[in-house]
């Protein structure tokens, strides 16, 4: 029994839109790998349904180990208060040795833009400053 090649695109293309339905991004491999079926059943037409399905099974496998394999990085730097330290921000709030101040930093701290922030010498509102330390839910801050 032949399969037409347009049969495989049509389900290649009803199984993408399928994945913007599902949030599994799983089933878009498998699109991936019948529309590549359709490709070579259209530069093959006697190419049997059972060669086809197997072809089906290898292309979407190879797409799946690329995707999580290659092109799926881990991040090299962790999410961690050590690979934050040295960024600048800019007091809201004055800080001294007594006093705890504001910061606000230009992108996101560990998920927040704006900490509260202690200091070893007297800082004055509207002065840049450089994320020392962060200690717990406070950060220590130098002048930049």
């Amino acid at each position: 029994m032949e399969m037409q090649w347009w049969i495989w695109l049509v389900f290649g293309v009803a199984l993408i839109l399928l994945e913007l339905v599902l949030p599994t991004f799983f089933i878009l491999w498998f699109g991936i790998g019948a529309v590549l079926v359709s490709l070579v059943a259209l530069l093959a037409p006697s190419l049997q349904l059972d060669m086809q399905g197997l072809l089906w099974i290898a292309f979407s496998s190879i797409t799946t180990v690329v995707w999580f394999k290659v092109f799926r990085k881990k991040p090299d730097v962790r999410w961690t208060a050590d690979s934050v330290i040295g960024e600048v921000g800019l007091l809201t709030a004055s800080v001294s040795p007594f006093q705890k101040g504001r910061v606000r930093f230009q992108k996101p701290i560990l998920g927040n833009e704006e900490w509260i922030c202690v200091a070893d010498s007297d800082i004055a509102a509207g002065q840049r400053v450089r994320l020392a330390a962060v200690e717990g839910n406070t950060a220590r801050v130098t002048p930049a």
